[in-house]
């Protein structure tokens, strides 16, 4: 047992020798990176920019004057000033992957530690409270935020005032995790200044579980030092903060850096457009202005951006994916009504900024926190189409409600992370409630805004029609003369084919095939008769069907396609574990292209998500895709010469 200690530690007194800190676990059991990660990635930059701007309203001085100010700042900085890289590098060369996505985020890690000038992003908040009790390190106490912050996953920091808490954006605590997605070496720092005027730095990092010099570690490192307790107990506490200006935070507040910022995230314009897209409520009341390096978005400054044609463009009839100058001018200019909204149990009440104009092809509403900032972008139910716009915000009430039905990353009302089954109900009831009352305004401003000309008379067109119908079927069929000049029209007196089919005896008795017969099932999956064009790629002894497209369903995100296909509808693949998929083009005009589709040249690589690795491809046959409950998952991952506009027929090969 002493010998156990004695290693423990020395395992500990090595740990403290270094910058950054990871816990030792006795073997590796997870050999992926934190799916939050890649979740976060896919977000880009504006779900960087609107987690940290998030982040910095929570921690606004509750009784300050003016705005909370976010200075954003992008540059380069000399490797050697990072403090404690060399740990982080150390930890990347002995990371080992288990499958190719890991292996492939690796990869990408090592070809970027070499390089001597470093591209950074930071986040730094004026009129904010910072984090306290740095100086109590590690504590567990739920009054020391900076141990919430620095040392907790997955943990939210909650207000003692209700009402507070309520109007905060935060509510999961993964947001964090955002300023990690956004380094090419997923690592972070934050440097602090509290009320005292004492300044801290700390970070993390998020790597996969590994070996280290002999030692197996979390996946996880935090940029902290630490104090050996004795009896093999720890305490994490954080560094003073006398490092790089970069890492220099002086006045109350919190500051975000984030080295080795990815090329695809560093784009001023995108950032300026992220903030008025998910703030522009803030900005406008002046609870929010942002610096992005020397441009200023504020209140007196918004309306310059949003209504430039460099970063929206201000055709109202092109309003189709970006709504934030038609949101502005609804909120400024368009008078308020209020609706009740209930789930069943409560009533909640909103004022409605709406705007009817017939230049405008897709009506969204902006579904608005009191704290500035917008949820999503609602479709009303049957009315995505509909000439209208509106920003819908409620009080504190309201908000508690709606911050309960957000998902993680803040960006839709969703029932789904419910798992109690009447909050559940409450939420699905209150989502289409909610398109039901604002359809009611919708249908109402179409109503005002096309008004009809009054009672018509129609006495002459209806007989007008009559008797051209009289004619017609006159000139069309025979006629007899019968007493006093009256006539009948004359039949063949044959069925029709339909009237036939429609009628079989059975014993003696007619029976109605329509009402006797019950509908087949259409099964989604259509067996192919063997082509000579598809023979050289179909396997031998294996069926190919065609995907009906109401079983695939296919996204584009950035530089990447899903595509899932729900074979459960299907009796056709039986217990099939695996198939092969094969693509083919098809044009507006429904003609098929089968074989000039090659998928070498068009994506990078193809990953069964079932599987968690590469699928092996043949000119335009993906091969052994893993078929889980009756669900195959594949992820693509597009070269640069991909044609987005391309659609596609599926065959499924087994």
């Amino acid at each position: 047992m002493k010998l156990i200690e004695r290693v423990i530690t020395l395992q500990l007194e090595k740990l403290k020798s270094r910058k950054w800190k990871f816990s030792p676990i006795p073997n590796i059991e997870e050999s992926s990176f934190n799916k939050s990660l890649e979740w976060f990635h896919d977000m880009g930059v504006n779900g960087l920019t609107r987690e940290n701007i998030q982040n910095s309203l929570d921690g606004r001085l509750l009784h300050a004057e003016g705005p909370v100010v976010l200075k954003i700042k992008t540059g380069s900085i000399n490797k050697n000033d990072i403090p404690g890289i060399e740990d982080v590098i150390e930890r990347i060369l002995n990371l080992e992957g288990r499958n190719n996505y890991t292996n492939e985020t690796i990869n990408h890690m090592k070809m970027k530690i070499n390089q001597e000038d470093v591209r950074y992003i930071s986040f730094e908040d004026i009129n904010t409270r910072g984090l306290t009790g740095a100086k109590n390190g590690q504590s567990n106490s739920k009054k020391d935020t900076w141990g919430i912050y620095a040392y907790n996953k997955g943990v939210h920091f909650e207000e003692d005032n209700n009402e507070v808490e309520v109007s905060r954006g935060g509510s999961h605590g993964i947001g964090k995790i955002a300023s990690n997605a956004a380094s090419d070496l997923h690592v972070m720092y934050f440097a602090n200044c509290d009320e005292n005027g004492e300044q801290h730095l700390g970070g993390t990092v998020q790597l996969i579980e590994h070996m280290y010099e002999g030692q197996a570690f979390r996946s996880t490192g935090y940029f902290t030092d630490i104090e050996l307790l004795g009896n093999n107990i720890s305490k994490f506490y954080p560094y003073e903060n006398h490092f790089h200006d970069v890492f220099k935070k002086d006045t109350r507040g919190l500051k975000i850096i984030i080295p080795y910022f990815r090329a695809d995230y560093d784009d001023e314009r995108s950032i300026i457009k992220s903030i008025c897209d998910s703030f522009f409520i803030s900005i406008i009341n002046n609870k929010l202005e942002v610096h992005v390096n020397e441009k200023v978005v504020s209140k007196d400054t918004i309306l310059n951006y949003v209504r430039d044609q460099a970063y929206y463009n201000q055709d109202i009839t092109e309003a189709k994916k970006e709504f934030t100058p038609l949101y502005l001018d609804t909120y400024l200019n368009a008078p308020s009504e209020e609706i009740v909204v209930s789930n069943g149990e409560e009533d909640f009440h909103f004022n409605l900024y709406f705007t009817y104009d017939e230049r405008i092809p897709k009506g969204r509403v902006a579904v608005v926190r009191t704290i500035g900032m917008k949820i999503e972008d609602f479709t009303v139910k049957g009315n995505a189409t509909k000439p209208f716009n509106a920003v819908l915000i409620g009080g504190p009430n309201e908000d508690a409600y709606l911050k309960s039905l957000e998902n993680e990353s803040h960006t839709k009302l969703t029932k789904d992370h419910f798992n109690d089954a009447k909050l559940k109900r409450l939420a699905k009831k209150f989502i289409n409630n909610l398109s039901k009352e604002i359809a009611k305004v919708i249908e109402e401003a179409i109503k005002k805004n096309n008004p009809t000309d009054g009672p018509m008379n129609t006495e002459d067109i209806l007989y007008v029609v009559e008797t051209q119908f009289k004619k017609d079927l006159e000139n069309s069929l025979g006629t007899v003369k019968i007493n006093k000049g009256k006539t009948l029209v004359k039949t063949t007196g044959k069925q029709s084919k339909k009237e036939k089919r429609n009628k079989r005896v059975d014993n003696g008795q007619k029976v109605d095939n329509k009402k006797d017969l019950t509908k087949r099932k259409r099964d989604p999956l259509k067996w192919q008769r063997s082509n000579d064009e598809f023979d050289n790629t179909i396997a031998e002894g294996k069926e190919r069907y065609s995907a009906h497209p109401e079983i695939v369903e296919r996204v584009i995100l950035n530089d990447k396609e899903l595509i899932k296909f729900d074979f459960a509808k299907s009796d056709q693949l039986g217990a099939a574990k695996v198939c092969d998929i094969s693509l083919s083009i098809i044009d507006g005009m429904g003609t098929e292209y089968k074989n000039e589709f090659k998928i070498q040249d068009n994506y990078q690589e193809i990953i069964d998500i079932n599987a968690g690795q590469s699928c092996d491809f043949n000119k335009n046959v993906i091969k052994n895709v893993q078929i889980e409950n009756g669900v195959a998952q594949l992820k693509l991952k597009l070269k640069n010469t991909f044609n987005r506009s391309l659609k596609f027929v599926y065959y499924v090969e087994v």
